[in-house]
Parts: structure tokens; sequence; C-alpha cells
């Protein structure tokens, strides 16, 4: 992923109110991310618990910016998460929903996913993965879960 702005965060969001995208609180470390090692740009709101951020890079090279809600309830055994997909998460997963962008989402419509509470996606699918039999290739497994998550994320972008 490339570096963004804060200006360009703030206008790719397509979910969120003028006011919300305003009140959001950016990631205070914009400047010194390792942005060649993230897929997209995720981060929790430390104003408020329950509610996260992501952009995400479309297929088109586009940024979408996706407001997330929490849901209170966490699931009720270890979840996978739906976009890294990583069997052996060092991490929680939750359930985030994210409102529709334009009239569905004014109407009440939302989408929702199981995924890492922090977005560390980027980084679980950059970890080495042990050989499933002798002659395994590694790294070619690594990239394919680095483009597998990429689709993922930027097919739920596409479903808002």
């Amino acid at each position: 992923m490339l570096p963004i702005s804060e200006k360009t965060i703030r206008s790719s969001f397509v979910n969120a109110s003028r006011k919300e995208v305003t009140d959001l609180t950016l990631p205070t470390d914009l400047e010194t991310l390792d942005w060649e090692s993230l897929d997209f740009l995720g981060w929790r709101d430390p104003k408020t618990a329950r509610r996260a951020y992501a952009v995400v890079p479309t297929l088109e090279g586009d940024l979408v910016g996706i407001l997330f809600r929490q849901a209170e309830a966490s699931p009720r055994a270890r979840a996978q998460c739906s976009w890294c997909q990583d069997v052996k998460l060092p991490n929680d997963v939750v359930f985030y929903s994210a409102k529709r962008s334009g009239k569905a989402g004014r109407n009440g419509n939302t989408v929702g996913t199981l995924v890492c509470q922090d977005f560390q996606c980027s980084r679980n699918v950059r970890r080495p993965v042990p050989p499933a039999y002798e002659g395994y290739d590694v790294e070619a497994a690594r990239v394919r879960r680095i483009e597998d998550l990429q689709l993922r994320v930027a097919a739920f972008a596409a479903e808002l």
C-alpha cells in the first residue's frame, strides 16, 4: 500500500457522515507506518471502543474508507478472520458491521464480517507458515495469502 495523507483518508469514507469523518481520530503514527507491509490501513478509535475504521484499496486503485461498529457480543468460540483466514491467529477476532453507502445505508442496511480485532491481517498473512509437505514452497504460499487478503478486503469494500 502506498502512503496516504490525512486529507486522502478523510475524503475516502463512503459510509460515514461529514460529522463522523470530521470527528474520527486518525492513527498517530501515519508517518512512521511500514506502508509496504500493509494491504489496507485499519485502526480502532481510541475515543470509543466500539468504533473502528479501515481504508481499503480497491482493485481499480481507488481508496474506500469504511466506518465500522463492533458488535456488543463476542463470538462464542474462537473465530476465524474472514479477511486473513489465518488458522493460528495470535489475536482476537470480533464482528464488525458497516453501514452501506448511499440510500441503502440511510435505510439502515449494513454488511458485517469477522475481522481481527485490531486489523492485524497484513501482519498475519506475512508470517511464515510451516511447510505442509516436503518441497512445499513457503514463499509462494505467503505471496498467495497476501494476494488473497487483498482480494477479500477489496470484495468487502465493493459490497458497501
